[in-house]
């Protein structure tokens, strides 16, 4: 099953349980209570611990978003840096050309195909993938270049290699989620808080009151969800893609 029919799911059973709540709720209520006598200072509490969350939302929206974006820059700077590698290996002699744009594809494999799921099961890079660069590593700085042409492409491919290898430390400091235990706590808490305060207004089973107290409520589960999702930045769903390292192939 998906994540987006989990979501789905979630959705309807948390729009389910609010209504199902509020009708089980107005059955017990007097005919003639009135909803109108709701205190002043409830319905102001309500306001502002609503926009209270719905700050704290967006925070951790923004933040989760942010960290995506800077996973997904550290892989296209990875790919980009592999392939000035390949471009400028052009001018080295056959033998040591081919040899390099042969490792580097073969690294651009493996991250793609395999450290990819790797870093989703494991949280944290895969060993393989660091001795795949090392050997990219080697190629390079063991040439010794002979014609001033490739003596001069030396150092900027030494310098794209480093380049490469410094961000796939980065992209390893992004595997596994960001958001800290504490934070879903007051996340998953507050939800409770807010969706629970719908009952404090004394709404009525009136289909608009109905319809809005599930649709509030799914808005929220879906919010919680996408934080959830974005968290883990090459998780899946809306996950960082790997299709810049197949790109170099």
């Amino acid at each position: 099953m998906s994540q987006w029919a989990v979501l789905l799911i979630a959705m309807i059973a948390v729009c389910a349980v609010v209504i199902t709540v509020v009708v089980l709720r107005q059955r017990r209520i007097a005919e003639d209570d009135d909803p109108s006598e709701t205190p002043d200072v409830i319905e102001y509490m309500v306001m502002m611990i609503g926009v209270i969350y719905a700050i704290v939302l967006g925070l951790a929206i923004a933040g989760v978003w942010e960290g995506r974006g800077g996973a997904q820059a550290d892989t296209l700077a990875e790919a980009q840096a592999l392939h000035e590698v390949k471009v400028r290996v052009q001018v080295y002699p056959p033998a040591v050309r081919d040899k390099v744009r042969a490792d580097v594809d073969a690294y651009a494999a493996f991250v793609a195909d395999k450290e990819w799921p790797y870093m989703r099961s494991h949280g944290e890079l895969s060993p393989r993938g660091t001795q795949l660069l090392d050997q990219v590593r080697t190629d390079v700085t063991q040439f010794d270049p002979k014609s001033d042409l490739a003596a001069q492409a030396y150092q900027p491919v030494v310098d794209e290699v480093a380049a490469a290898d410094m961000a796939r430390a980065s992209r390893g400091q992004s595997v596994g989620a960001t958001m800290p235990g504490v934070v879903w706590f007051g996340l998953i808490t507050g939800a409770l808080v807010t969706v629970g305060l719908i009952f404090t207004l004394q709404i009525r089973r009136s289909a608009k009151e109905l319809l809005l107290a599930g649709l509030f409520s799914a808005l929220i589960a879906f919010l919680l969800f996408l934080i959830w999702d974005l968290d883990a930045p090459f998780g899946s769903g809306l996950a960082v893609s790997a299709d810049v390292f197949r790109q170099l192939l």
